[in-house]
């Protein structure tokens, strides 16, 4: 056994996280192929605001979908659905033919299963008995329509 220093932070430095990152690319190299990694920002603005966006990362054929956030006087007006349609056109510029996501059972469940995606899995005994529901879909196929 090594006599390696543990070291516990609420602080990210930028140089661990390269290196840990780094790191777990190149041993994921030999199975998976060269990384190709990108992120992907949509963003909605309204008179040069920011109202809401997307945020997701690309790579290795899959789109990650990590967040998508409207202002509450922009739902419900075909927003969300330009926002999320337009990150998975550029994925699929990127070479992807899987998107895939997490949403609670309070958010946007109904929203993203009518644009296609279906649950996979589910992880519950969360925080004030919530769950967690993982989705996925393929960008090779047509998406549904419409905001919550």
């Amino acid at each position: 056994m090594t006599d390696a220093e543990i070291a516990l932070s609420d602080d990210v430095a930028a140089a661990d996280a390269a290196f840990l990152r780094r790191g777990l690319l190149e041993h994921n190299q030999p199975f998976l192929g060269e990384s190709d990694h990108r992120q992907l920002v949509v963003m909605a603005r309204v008179d040069g605001e920011p109202v809401g966006g997307l945020l997701a990362e690309t790579g290795r054929g899959v789109l990650l979908v990590d967040m998508l956030w409207l202002a509450p006087g922009h739902r419900r007006q075909g927003l969300g659905s330009r926002l999320l349609l337009a990150a998975e056109a550029e994925a699929r510029r990127r070479g992807c033919g899987m998107a895939w996501l997490d949403t609670y059972d309070f958010q946007a469940r109904a929203f993203y299963e009518r644009h296609g995606y279906e649950v996979f899995g589910e992880l519950d005994g969360l925080a004030n008995g919530r769950r967690r529901h993982f989705m996925k879909k393929r960008l090779d196929q047509p998406s549904g329509g419409g905001d919550p």
